[in-house]
């Protein structure tokens, strides 16, 4: 497992505030400091599974080469303590690994040295090799991750999850992602649906961890867009715990924003996913019925960080619907002319990017990407 050192000791450590480690280049490797070769020989399979190769440094005084540029430090329990003695600048991400019951002296090693934890094999092995293939993705910041959930039926959450995707992917790698196994289909409403790459189903036969850059380049795509969605041959689907949770992982590690369309229907899972989101938008039609629906939604969902409604139609003022949900309205939009057609000619509801749906879409995405980049 992973063993948090002494938290009072690490703030002290943090306290001793080091002067920011310089920029790291991406093809800087990881280092690995350690003359146990029984250490390496389970230290180098898991770099190998992560796709790496560290710099490997058998004494102190050659780990201080790249210890400052190297993404992550890997310190042997062998040489954790002549580490600490050479006393080199404190940085972020350093650990000290052990494949052995680690006595309680390495845990104050750790400390002086200034590592975040120990690590211990092989009961840590899956999350080292998770943390080493963070590495190789090209997006090694959080994406923001947004749940788009209708407050009835009809209410146009799907159409509105693939606008998001379509607004985000002009700046940068996104990904829309599936989770109603009975809507229409993402892929269907962005024209993806002949394109080659993996749906729900191929996903769910996998087991192990998910690489960010392998779901990225797998799934069907135009450009930087993507899509996860469901292959429909005439069999029921539904969601599969293990794979929402593994895809959801992978896509946040490899794009800059994740959009989730979510049912309705009352499912601990869905409940789930929408917890995992960073924001969550409910899509409603400016009507007594639509607004009573984004109320059942806001009290199912009342525990969320951060909700919101999207409000179709003008029939009542945002500031009406604000206070009869008891959320803020984001966005309020005409129904956009059009749209049909755009979907049945594979353009996705964005063909145009002036149109109240590309508006709406633009306040959602706007303000939570700006205060990201700040």
């Amino acid at each position: 497992m992973t063993v948090p050192v002494d938290g009072d000791n690490l703030l002290m450590n943090r306290n001793r505030s080091p002067h920011p480690s310089p920029a790291r280049p991406a093809d800087v490797p990881p280092l690995v400091v350690t003359a146990d070769d029984d250490l390496l020989a389970s230290l180098l399979p898991l770099a190998a599974a992560a796709d790496v190769a560290p710099t490997i440094a058998r004494d102190p005084r050659s780990a201080l080469t790249t210890w400052t540029r190297a993404p992550v430090v890997l310190v042997g329990a062998d040489l954790a303590t002549a580490m600490a003695r050479v006393a080199p600048e404190l940085r972020a991400r350093s650990y000290v690994v052990t494949d052995v019951r680690p006595p309680d002296q390495l845990f104050r090693t750790a400390l002086d040295l200034g590592a975040e934890s120990v690590i211990e094999l092989p009961g840590s092995a899956d999350w080292l090799v998770e943390l080493l293939a963070d590495l190789t993705e090209r997006h090694p910041e959080r994406a923001h991750v947004i749940g788009v959930i209708g407050g009835t039926g009809g209410a146009g959450a799907t159409t509105f999850a693939c606008a998001l995707g379509q607004w985000a992917a002009r700046s940068g790698d996104a990904v829309v992602v599936d989770c109603d196994p009975q809507g229409p289909g993402l892929d269907r409403m962005l024209g993806l649906e002949r394109s080659e790459g993996f749906r729900w189903d191929a996903l769910c036969r996998t087991t192990g961890r998910l690489s960010a850059r392998s779901l990225r380049e797998a799934l069907p795509r135009r450009g930087t867009l993507g899509v996860l969605s469901w292959y429909v041959d005439g069999r029921p689907q539904t969601l599969q715990a293990f794979a929402v949770r593994e895809a959801l992982s992978a896509a946040r590690r490899g794009h800059r924003v994740v959009v989730v369309d979510l049912p309705r229907s009352p499912d601990p899972l869905v409940d789930e996913v929408a917890a995992r989101c960073d924001q969550l938008v409910v899509v409603t039609v400016g009507s007594v019925v639509g607004v009573a629906g984004a109320a059942r939604m806001r009290a199912r969902f009342a525990d969320h960080a951060d909700p919101g409604v999207v409000l179709r139609g003008e029939a009542f003022a945002a500031g009406e619907v604000a206070r009869a949900v008891g959320l803020p309205v984001r966005a309020q939009m005409r129904d956009q002319r059009g749209l049909a057609e755009a979907v049945d000619l594979g353009f996705g509801p964005l063909r145009s990017l002036r149109g109240p749906l590309a508006r709406a879409a633009a306040r959602v995405l706007e303000a939570p990407l700006a205060e990201a980049a700040a």
